[in-house]
């Protein structure tokens, strides 16, 4: 991998609006479809989902790559058993570059950008640094088909920017109501981020939207879509992870597709529901891929519907 991509530094920070959605932005020119991976909070299995189902698109022979986009808290390559020599603090600090950080997964098919856990340097990055993490990104994205972002967990400025730059947004929840109002308020600040808003660009910051009401509306019922305009939610679908059965997890998402259709006047279609599995743990725990450790199990069949569902979103088979 020895195409060059733009070295990345420091500089000063600026709105969460200035470039997301925008036409000419830095992600119109990515060939391969970025689909970005969050939850409203941790322990959803959010970082398994997003390996698994990279190997699922890769197993069906789509060029995938998986960029560790948790800032601060990386561990798609622990969860892997992976020891990668350079990761994207290499980029951050100007000593690499994308391609020279990305990895094979020897048995998965896929590529990897690692990030770094307890990297103070990443998860306060800002904002100008941060688009040329993008920029760089974006000339990776030109060599496939997918590129999955696994977003760190909540509603930080990085996560809700680059959740905005991804061209879908899935978002994981489980039957927990946190969870479920975590989630609803992932969809919600998404919705505002990547709308054409009053104040003349997309992408409004961390105080439009209204997101300090985190999960109020489906808590709750007591917030009012405001009249006559209804937000735009993007193309974000919903993962329902740890379902106790398939009728189960589409309740789950039979409520927060309620709570989206009241308040944000559109809700999000049901990419997956992956049902709990304690092969999962047994994975997870062994730092093995579920699809070749326990290929037959419930779990990994759930994950290949939904790749096989996503996989039209890049013109896959």
């Amino acid at each position: 991998m020895t195409q060059a991509t733009p070295r990345i530094s420091a500089g000063a920070s600026g709105p969460i609006n200035a470039v997301a959605c925008a036409p000419g932005s830095v992600k119109a020119a990515a060939a391969g479809t970025v689909i970005a991976v969050a939850s409203g909070k941790g322990g959803v299995g959010k970082t398994w989902f997003a390996i698994t189902l990279a190997h699922a698109l890769a197993r069906t022979g789509r060029r995938v790559l998986l960029f560790d986009g948790d800032l601060g808290l990386a561990n798609v390559d622990i969860q892997l058993g992976l020891t990668p020599a350079r990761d994207l603090g290499a980029v951050v600090a100007g000593q690499a570059t994308l391609s020279e950080i990305t990895l094979r997964h020897p048995d998965g098919g896929f590529d990897i950008v690692a990030g770094r856990s307890g990297s103070g340097a990443l998860s306060a990055l800002d904002q100008v640094a941060l688009e040329r993490m993008l920029a760089a990104l974006r000339d990776a994205t030109v060599r496939y088909d997918v590129v999955l972002l696994d977003l760190g967990a909540g509603l930080d400025r990085s996560v809700r920017r680059m959740a905005a730059w991804a061209d879908t947004l899935l978002v994981i929840a489980t039957e927990e109501p946190t969870s479920l109002t975590d989630a609803y308020a992932v969809l919600k600040l998404h919705a505002a981020d990547c709308a054409c808003g009053d104040d003349g660009g997309p992408g409004r910051g961390p105080s439009g939207g209204g997101g300090a009401d985190r999960g109020s509306d489906i808590a709750q019922g007591s917030v009012r879509r405001p009249a006559g305009n209804q937000q735009t939610i993007g193309d974000a679908r919903i993962v329902v992870n740890q379902a106790s059965s398939r009728t189960a997890g589409e309740r789950t998402y039979a409520t927060l597709h309620r709570a989206c259709e009241r308040f944000l006047g559109r809700a999000p279609p049901l990419a997956g529901v992956i049902r709990r599995d304690d092969r999962v743990k047994d994975a997870i725990r062994r730092q093995t891929l579920l699809l070749t450790r326990h290929p037959s199990c419930p779990a990994a069949a759930d994950v290949e519907q939904a790749a096989e569902s996503l996989n039209a979103l890049s013109g896959g088979p």
